[in-house]
């Protein structure tokens, strides 16, 4: 590989603070986004964690749509909307590029992902071609599971850029490190990038990536060691016995 496929994409995402007329507002309130400036990206693999509503999806959905991809999800062909729901932070974001250009991109967004596979099947409808690099079928025929795994054995390739939020959903755990694998194959031997919103200890073990944390103070990278979904997780399989007769009021029938 060369010097060059391995610089990644995206550098740097930058919120252009001077224009933002009030942090009061949403989504300028959630704190990681209130008080973020800048935020390197590894040329790997980015992962966002975070407890529910501190701005995961929320950043994830503004830099696909500032990277020029669907709200909703797909690739950048893919143009529908079910919800446009959207917020106009991606309208605050600069994304500092590489020189190098990715070849393709794709936004994963499990909870708007059969969104996605309705409009791949309105697409087939004029070309069942369009199921060519979807495993050649329709992805409501599959599990959300095979559907992820799908993509990343057909429809993902080589120098590209993935964003991922909650890939982890309808995954087994076994799911979880065939997603791992397949990532690594991605970025090792065909120079593809990933960010990736993620609340699975599995998936966020992907060695050597950067880890941000979203929480009410702000956002800060950490180590896997530091999140909470390594040390709960850690935590609750050594000490199953006295989580439970804390969680419990009364015991089981």
């Amino acid at each position: 590989m060369s010097a060059l496929s391995r610089l990644g994409f995206i550098r740097e995402v930058t919120l252009l603070r001077d224009r933002i007329a009030s942090f009061d507002v949403y989504p300028f309130s959630i704190p990681a986004v209130r008080h973020l400036r800048s935020l390197k990206l590894n040329p790997a693999v980015t992962f966002l964690v975070g407890e529910n509503g501190t701005g995961k999806s929320t950043l994830m959905e503004a830099i696909a749509v500032a990277a020029g991809l669907n709200a909703e999800g797909g690739s950048q062909n893919f143009r529908f909307s079910a919800r446009g729901t959207e917020s106009e932070l991606h309208l605050f974001l600069r994304l500092v590029r590489n020189l190098r250009r990715p070849r393709d991109s794709f936004f994963l967004r499990a909870e708007s992902f059969f969104n996605v596979a309705t409009y791949l099947d309105e697409l087939a409808l004029d070309d069942s071609r369009a199921y060519d690099s979807y495993g050649g079928q329709s992805l409501h025929e599959k599990s959300h599971g095979e559907s992820l795994l799908t993509l990343l054995g057909h429809r993902f390739g080589r120098d590209a850029l993935y964003l991922l939020d909650e890939p982890e959903a309808g995954l087994s755990a076994l799911g979880q490190l065939s997603l791992l694998a397949a990532m690594n194959d991605l970025v090792v031997d065909k120079g593809c990038q990933f960010l990736i919103a993620t609340h699975s200890p599995i998936v966020l073990a992907y060695p050597a990536a950067t880890i941000y944390m979203l929480s009410a103070e702000g956002i800060c990278e950490v180590a896997y060691e530091e999140t909470e979904h390594y040390s709960l997780t850690r935590d609750f399989l050594n000490n199953r016995d006295r989580y439970l007769r804390q969680l419990f009021t009364t015991g089981p029938a």
